[in-house]
């Protein structure tokens, strides 16, 4: 669990952290140099869960090294069944991740929504249901290994 209290905000309590594949921790089906690690770190104190269609079918050899749970959801409907898993998990003591406009409900939904923009972009309606906006997903996963950072960032 990762907590913090972000003075004039909220006081985060963190239990899960979600994903969205493709764009976030991949590009073009593979796992973005470098994630495997940090995701591998973040296990420690967050379950990791990573949502996809798995369009490149390779999801489950990508994440072979990680402590994860990888949920393939359905092709069609695709922000209802993220922002119901977050919603299912317990949307006050989740983290999500994400840069589509299939992962705006999950954003507004969790507890922490974090948009980022990389090699695929980011829908402009999921940065402004995003918290925090990153460059790339190093960064983000950066805020929650050292979650003052979030704080400075979130303070009023």
């Amino acid at each position: 669990m990762l907590k913090l209290n972000v003075p004039g905000y909220k006081t985060l309590s963190l239990s899960f952290l979600v994903l969205d594949y493709n764009g976030t921790i991949a590009c073009d089906g593979h796992l973005i140099p470098g994630i495997n690690d940090l995701l591998i770190e973040l296990s420690q104190h967050l379950a990791i869960h990573i949502l996809t269609a798995d369009t490149f079918g390779g999801v489950k050899e990508e994440l072979k090294n990680i402590p994860c749970e990888i949920v393939v959801i359905a092709k069609e409907d695709q922000a209802q069944a993220k922002a119901d898993y977050v919603r299912k998990l317990d949307a006050k003591k989740t983290v999500c991740i994400g840069n589509g406009r299939n992962d705006i409900l999950m954003l507004k939904k969790a507890a922490l929504g974090i948009a980022l923009i990389q090699t695929e972009g980011c829908a402009g309606e999921a940065l402004l249901a995003a918290d925090v906006v990153t460059q790339n997903i190093q960064d983000a996963l950066n805020l929650l290994r050292h979650p003052l950072r979030l704080s400075a960032t979130l303070r009023s």
